[in-house]
């Protein structure tokens, strides 16, 4: 059994119609990343970024997965492997292609969080800032997204799937968010195989053993079917 540990970014929902993370201008959806991905810009002004999130959740829910999100579900589900599918991305669209378990390293647009006492609870469609929290009772509810600032979720998992992998793959990502930027180091210091699929070289295109470039919905299918005939 090959134990294969993927990990997708914002390349692989593109496809799909959701746009990646931000611009070339450094824009995200025409927003400054720090008013809508931080902390501070959640304590200034709540109101715009639960409505930015609002819009966010809207696209999500409104988009279908892609041929990638589905031939990586059909892997996942593939006993001739073991797969740790763990994704940057805050859709539920590998979710909805059927994949069993997915691990959101930086949240999800479907969850809440209270700023106060940290409690979790599933997102409604619409968060407003009157929401109070199901357990403290504070009007302090916030998307369960990790931003700028923040520790991912789930590291200790994820770093240990790493050492035992026999194969690392990075799909649809730019190579400049760490720690997952980091994490083809990782693979390479342990002596595991590293893979890219992407639609272009990534920063850290470089450090992998081999990288194939080109739209997500026709290279990640292509890539399955040769393991997964």
């Amino acid at each position: 059994m090959t134990r294969i540990v993927i990990l997708t970014g914002a390349g692989i929902s593109a496809e799909s119609g959701l746009r990646t993370f931000r611009a070339a201008d450094g824009l995200w959806e025409d927003h400054r990343i720090e008013d809508v991905a931080t902390p501070e810009g959640y304590d200034r002004n709540p109101g715009l970024v639960l409505q930015f999130y609002n819009e966010r959740r809207a696209a999500a829910a409104a988009a279908e997965p892609n041929a990638a999100h589905k031939a990586l579900a059909r892997l996942a589900t593939d006993r001739r492997h073991q797969v740790t599918l763990v994704t940057q991305n805050v859709d539920d669209l590998h979710e909805r292609a059927g994949a069993p378990e997915v691990i959101h390293m930086h949240g999800s647009l479907f969850g809440a969080l209270c700023a106060r006492c940290r409690h979790r609870w599933p997102a409604p469609m619409v968060m407003r800032t009157t929401d109070l929290c199901p357990d403290c009772g504070h009007a302090s509810c916030r998307p369960d997204i990790v931003w700028f600032g923040e520790m991912p979720h789930h590291m200790e998992r994820i770093e240990a799937a790493l050492r035992r992998a026999d194969l690392f793959v990075s799909i649809g990502t730019s190579g400049n968010v760490y720690p997952a930027a980091g994490f083809v180091a990782d693979a390479r210091h342990a002596g595991i195989e590293t893979l890219e699929l992407n639609l272009e070289p990534s920063v850290g295109s470089r450090f992998f053993d081999r990288a194939v470039h080109g739209p997500a919905t026709r290279i990640v299918p292509e890539w399955v079917a040769s393991i997964c005939p």
